[in-house]
């Protein structure tokens, strides 16, 4: 059997404790993962707001996750402060994809609701019409946009918005990754998120992206991380149906088959 992948070099962008999954993925199919993370995800520098909206857990009929992340660092603050995880069990969950109810799911927690279409527009769309007079949790990064509040807001909720992580740049990339793009040697780079794809050409300190890029291949997981990339001159060849990093493997897979 063919391993389309075999001998790749692959640059991983995504925060180091967040890429053991997807260099498991490549490293199955025959490519070398590079680690280059562009991000970190750490505590928000006031828990607070988070701390008091675990506390009154009970008062809200919907919680919603736009990230994995989101899953962790909530979870992590209610199992902090002991408290019981049955009272989760009562409230219906919202996830914005495939990927963030899976990782609830390994929480045994029930995803009542996933949009169809995998964004804050669709988490929208498809709360619109079940919160009018509901209250609802948000637990997301401290540089989320207010567009999904807001949003919730107008069709009849109450919205708690708290800070459950922040997203940090990474340090550096490292001179061998830098020298590796120089040199033409690497043949795809992923992006999983807007912050990686603005870090990376932060990091990578160039005006021109696609002239420090040269031939290497663009996978994106999703639109919205393509649409950023776009936005600072970098093209998307590789990007799959479903925003999952099992999906974007195999799309990568599927490009050089």
């Amino acid at each position: 059997m063919t391993q389309p992948l075999l001998g790749k070099h692959i640059v991983v962008t995504r925060a180091r404790e967040q890429a053991k999954e997807f260099i498991a993925l490549l490293s199955a199919r025959g490519a070398i993962p590079i680690e280059a993370p562009t991000i970190r995800i750490v505590e928000p520098e006031d828990i607070s707001a988070l701390d008091s909206a675990c506390s009154e857990l009970a008062s809200f009929d919907w919680i919603v996750f736009t990230s994995s992340n989101g899953v962790d660092a909530f979870m992590r603050q209610l199992q902090a402060k002991c408290l019981e995880l049955q009272t989760i069990h009562q409230i219906r969950l919202c996830a914005v994809g495939p990927a963030t109810a899976a990782h609830l799911e390994s929480y045994r927690l029930k995803v009542d609701l996933i949009p169809k279409e995998h964004h804050s527009s669709g988490i929208v769309d498809a709360l619109s019409k079940h919160i009018a007079g509901s209250r609802v949790l948000l637990p997301r990064a401290d540089l989320a946009k207010p567009d999904l509040p807001n949003a919730l807001r107008n069709a009849g909720a109450e919205i708690c918005d708290v800070v459950a992580y922040r997203t940090t740049p990474a340090s550096s990339l490292s001179a061998s990754v830098t020298q590796a793009f120089l040199e033409n040697r690497i043949d795809v780079v992923t992006f999983t998120s807007a912050s990686t794809v603005k870090n990376f050409v932060k990091l990578a300190n160039v005006n021109h992206p696609t002239e420090f890029l040269g031939p290497t291949v663009v996978a994106s997981i999703g639109p919205v991380t393509a649409e950023a990339a776009e936005r600072l001159g970098i093209r998307t060849t590789i990007m799959p149906s479903i925003p999952t990093v099992p999906a974007l493997v195999q799309s990568i897979e599927d490009y050089f088959r």
